[in-house]
């Protein structure tokens, strides 16, 4: 009896065991035909670009990749490229051209020039129409120039953990563009904007992440050009450039992808966005008004005194990842107190910020919005990475639903593949980061259909400060871009110590105004 009770029990298992075996042997089977399918394509992708090799005009320093490539094609079996051939051959880079031998190397400047008739064009009058297909030059070097402009808000922001200023500037104002090496392109930051996003977090979170004031973080800077760039981009700029998530505190507020209105309108935001932009406290040292009021505060001063003597102003606003989401809500609230005031954003790898109310109005006021995106970067496709992206195919049906989100303006999509200096391997941090978009759009996007622009000249070593995203054929090391010795220095007692910072790059929210300061 026993015996012909387990007898069941048996034969589910040995039932199991050989439906796990031929599950086993069909995926190795399946795995065998794809290598060998994607070796056989490779041989031949190499045997067709070989034969056109005899068709280019090689000089003696390309022989050493010829080579050890003919060498390979006998041992196909052998061959694990990093890249593909045609990459490799036609690279406008190798890793010696990053070695300094003390001779002269490619300057990482482009010509600058008198772009004072057609600035209104290269800011949407029409839309970017014509002006990114293919990529204009003169929109290309603004781009680059206010894409450094923002970079700032990363190189300045004080990262480390253990610095009793964590979350805020390393520099004062007066300092920023001096230390960052941006002086060059003729603005003089006249206010820092502080952004409340305090949230109540486990002590433990709070002991690994002490920051120098605990409800507020260094988020943004206002700045204005100076007469000589004035005069070449043919009005006064008034710049203000938003950085993107760092602080744990803005990561949890990004979450809250519950849409919320703007007072009593169909117009819906995300509801973190908003609370960063507009939070304040009154107990709170730097942030009794909020990253709001402090920045609209600042642009109706400039529009004030540079209007009062007659000049045309325009008002450019920048902002990467969640710093796109927070210029979109800047802009909002600038057209809306300023009607007829020229107003551009300008964002790299921004989210969804509202509903269709919201991108309509923006419209309405005239606010023109050039939206750069990669292909391989998700935080675009946020919120709502799968729902919306699944409703906004069907804009005939959904289109006028107040609870899905749509994006604003004109949209540049890359792809990280197009370059032939970025890895092929999914990266979505280094899709993500500022840099990569400054390799790919503003440096070396031509147009959808050509290839990376061969006399790009901004560093390409750029790309991995904070990231691992360039080719190791390059040799450039990853995550460079770092304080020697982790910040600690050795003073003259022979002990390694943290260094104090200068009074004068001690955080302050006291705005002095000066005379001098508007001298520009």
């Amino acid at each position: 009896m026993e015996k012909m009770q387990l007898s069941p029990m048996r034969n589910v298992q040995r039932t199991k065991r050989v439906w796990r075996l031929r599950l086993i042997v069909t995926w190795q089977r399946i795995k065998k035909a794809f290598k060998s399918t994607l070796r056989h394509r490779l041989h031949l992708h190499l045997a067709s670009n070989l034969n056109k090799l005899s068709t280019l005009k090689l000089n003696h320093h390309d022989m050493p990749i010829i080579r050890p490539i003919r060498h390979v094609m006998k041992k196909k079996e052998t061959f694990r490229p990093t890249m593909p051939l045609a990459q490799l051959i036609q690279l406008p880079h190798t890793a010696a051209d990053f070695v300094d031998h003390g001779d002269a190397m490619t300057p990482t400047k482009s010509p600058i020039e008198n772009i004072s008739t057609r600035w209104r064009e290269l800011h949407g009058l029409h839309n970017w129409d014509g002006l990114i297909e293919p990529l204009h030059p003169w929109l290309r070097r603004e781009v680059v120039k206010y894409g450094e402009f923002v970079e700032a808000t990363y190189d300045a922001f004080d990262f480390d953990p253990l610095s009793e200023f964590c979350g805020s500037c390393r520099y004062n104002r007066h300092k920023l563009f001096e230390e960052l090496g941006l002086t060059k392109h003729g603005y003089k930051v006249t206010k820092y904007i502080y952004a409340m996003s305090h949230v109540d977090v486990p002590e433990w979170l709070e002991r690994t992440y002490c920051t120098w004031s605990k409800d507020s973080n260094w988020m943004e800077y206002v700045a204005v050009s100076g007469d000589a760039e004035t005069t070449r981009i043919g009005r006064r700029d008034i710049l203000v450039a938003w950085r993107g998530t760092v602080a744990p505190t803005e990561w949890y507020t990004d979450l809250k992808t519950s849409l919320q209105p703007l007072g009593k309108t169909h117009i819906k935001v995300q509801r973190g966005f908003l609370s960063i932009y507009s939070s304040k406290g009154e107990f709170t040292r730097y942030n009794k008004l909020s990253a709001s009021e402090q920045v609209m505060d600042e642009i109706r001063k400039l529009v004030n005194i540079f209007g009062d003597r007659g000049e045309e102003v325009s008002l450019t606003i920048y902002g990467h990842s969640l710093g796109g989401a927070l210029a979109l809500l800047n802009a909002y609230d600038a057209a809306t107190y300023f009607p007829g005031l020229v107003i551009s954003v300008i964002s790299f790898g921004a989210p969804r910020v509202g509903n269709i109310h919201f991108k309509e109005k923006l419209r309405e006021l005239g606010v023109k919005t050039l939206r750069v995106v990669v292909k391989q970067d998700i935080f675009p496709k946020l919120p709502g990475f799968i729902l919306n992206t699944i409703l906004n195919k069907f804009t005939a049906i959904t289109g006028r639903m107040k609870w899905i989100y749509r994006h604003v303006g004109t949209q540049l999509k890359l792809d990280v593949l197009n370059s032939p200096y970025l890895t092929c391997d999914p990266d979505y941090t280094g899709s993500h980061n500022l840099e990569t978009y400054l390799l790919l759009k503003a440096d070396g996007y031509i147009s959808k259909t050509s290839r990376f622009r061969w006399n790009a000249r901004r560093d390409v070593a750029l790309v991995n400060k904070t990231t691992d995203m360039l080719i190791k054929e390059l040799k450039i090391p990853e995550f460079w871009y770092q304080k020697p010795f982790k910040g600690l220095v050795l003073n003259q007692y022979g002990r390694w110590v943290k260094p104090g910072r200068q009074p004068e790059h001690i955080p302050s929210p006291l705005s002095i105004r000066s005379k001098h300061d508007l001298s520009l």
